[in-house]
């Protein structure tokens, strides 16, 4: 499969809004190269909220913000130094619920031909350029009796991280759609 499939299976109507009463958040899904590969990040143990998770640049909507996407945006900048502007999304994945924080994210979805010069700031410990494909196939439920709540919870490898939560609900959407 090759980005411009990708994009086909991907792109919707952009959504800017949730219905939703607590926290918003959202954040970027950055697919990029002619094998599509997918960019997540792994945060310091440091951090107050997701500490040492496997995530998607983004972060907390804020009230200079016009809607969500201009928080994906901004988030991605500051974390990451990319600069995107709102025409190179191409649609987005439904809402997602963190259950251990009480945030209500929106996925957004952008296809680039290749990934920009990257600075991360103090809240991405490390990239991880992932190909995209072989990690939608490593989906297993996920078995960790501290993660199972009433919602239903998957697991995704690569190398020796494991991405579970949000950030794997909003890969077994794409798990969904594209394979």
């Amino acid at each position: 499969m090759d980005t411009k499939e990708l994009g086909k299976i991907l792109s919707c109507p952009i959504t800017t809004k949730v219905n939703a009463t607590g926290r918003l958040a959202a954040v970027m899904i950055i697919l990029f190269g002619k094998q599509p590969s997918v960019l997540m990040t792994e945060r310091p143990k440091t951090m107050n909220h997701h500490a040492g998770e496997i995530a998607f640049p983004g972060g907390t909507w804020e009230k200079d913000d016009g809607d969500l996407l201009d928080t994906a945006i901004r988030e991605t900048r500051e974390e990451l130094g990319i600069e995107m502007t709102r025409s190179m999304v191409i649609g987005n994945l439904k809402p997602v619920t963190t259950l251990n924080s009480g945030f209500t994210i929106l996925p957004y979805v952008t296809i680039l031909d290749v990934l920009p010069k990257i600075t991360p700031n103090s809240e991405i410990a490390s990239l991880l350029e992932i190909p995209l494909v072989p990690l939608l196939h490593t989906i297993e439920d996920d078995k960790d009796p501290a993660h199972k709540s009433i919602m239903e919870m998957y697991t995704f490898k690569f190398e020796n991280h494991l991405i579970w939560g949000a950030s794997a609900r909003m890969l077994k959407q794409m798990h969904d759609k594209i394979l």
